[in-house]
């Protein structure tokens, strides 16, 4: 395993963050094992979500590390302020609430780095700034961020901690992946992939701006399961709808040309890809069992040149 840092985290952050969307009451013992090999393997940091599972999520992961005695030892990403059938939620109000009740469900005091899930653009960020500071100020999150939001966004959120002598974002969650999205597959999603989004890229990297990237495999597309020839099979996945482009296509049979000269598979070649540009990035996996998280974390081993990395993304 690798590690990077975050402002404001004292621990070891690993470069392979271990979702916890997956996490259920009725499998918890198999899910404990999962958790298990994931810290055994070197992984310290965790995605959780307040509206992962209505909160089950939350729980199942909380008892793992009660019962492990590992609170000192993990890294726990946080997200809240989701939108919500009454509207975008991105408020004072609704940030504290979701905090409280995530914190309650984790049975914990803190969490480690707590992101806005979504952004609403509509509203100043003065106040969601001096929300997110009192919390860390209070103890309650260490560090914190924006899932979901622009980078222009979260400059803007930068430049008014600084105005007002609070404390910045640290980190920030965008979709980031070699497979480009031909749609959003959830509203109010971000995406720093593809020729339109380099200007993001450029700040991201200038600044060396750390980055938790969700969906770094395109939510399968690089899972090694589809080809051409079984296309119709996955027809109705998310994925298909999402980045079912001939490009698309090009950079998944490219991955699998590349995972057979270097002996390693299509999923590790993708996520090498982003393991390799320019950024401080950390990608979130959804691996469900620990052979999946172990055969992720063996792609940080995985050097691809500057050449290699182009002709992946079709540059040459």
């Amino acid at each position: 395993m690798q590690y990077g840092i975050v402002p404001g985290i004292e621990k070891p952050v690993s470069r392979i963050v271990q979702g916890t969307v997956m996490l259920s009451g009725e499998r918890e013992a198999e899910n404990f094992t999962l958790l298990d090999a994931a810290f055994e393997a070197g992984c310290t940091t965790f995605d959780t979500a307040h509206v992962y599972g209505g909160g089950e999520c939350e729980r199942v992961f909380g008892r793992w590390v009660k019962d492990r005695g590992l609170r000192d030892r993990i890294v726990l990403l946080g997200k809240g302020a989701h939108h919500g059938a009454a509207g975008k939620r991105v408020t004072p109000a609704d940030i504290t609430a979701d905090l409280g009740e995530s914190l309650d469900r984790l049975g914990m005091d803190y969490i480690d780095l707590y992101l806005l899930h979504r952004d609403d653009p509509s509203v100043p960020v003065g106040p969601i700034v001096e929300t997110l500071h009192d919390l860390r100020k209070a103890g309650r999150i260490h560090a914190y961020g924006g899932s979901n939001w622009s980078a222009r966004r979260i400059a803007e959120a930068n430049q008014y901690a600084r105005a007002h002598d609070l404390t910045p974002f640290a980190a920030s969650s965008p979709h980031f992946s070699l497979a480009e999205q031909l749609e959003a597959p959830w509203e109010d999603c971000i995406s720093i992939t593809g020729a339109d989004n380099a200007e993001q890229r450029a700040w991201y990297q200038e600044r060396q701006f750390p980055i938790f990237c969700w969906s770094s495999l395109a939510g399968g597309w690089f899972s090694g399961r589809l080809t051409r020839s079984n296309e119709a099979a996955h027809r109705d996945t998310l994925y298909m709808r999402c980045y079912g482009s001939e490009d698309n296509w090009q950079r998944l049979e490219r991955c699998a040309q590349l995972a057979g000269i270097k002996g390693c598979t299509i999923t590790q070649i993708a996520l090498a890809w982003v393991l390799n540009q320019p950024y401080a990035v950390f990608p979130l996996v959804a691996a469900y069992t620990p052979g999946e998280f172990q055969a992720c974390a063996a792609a940080l081993d995985l050097s691809l040149s500057p050449e290699e990395c182009a002709w992946l993304n079709l540059e040459r």
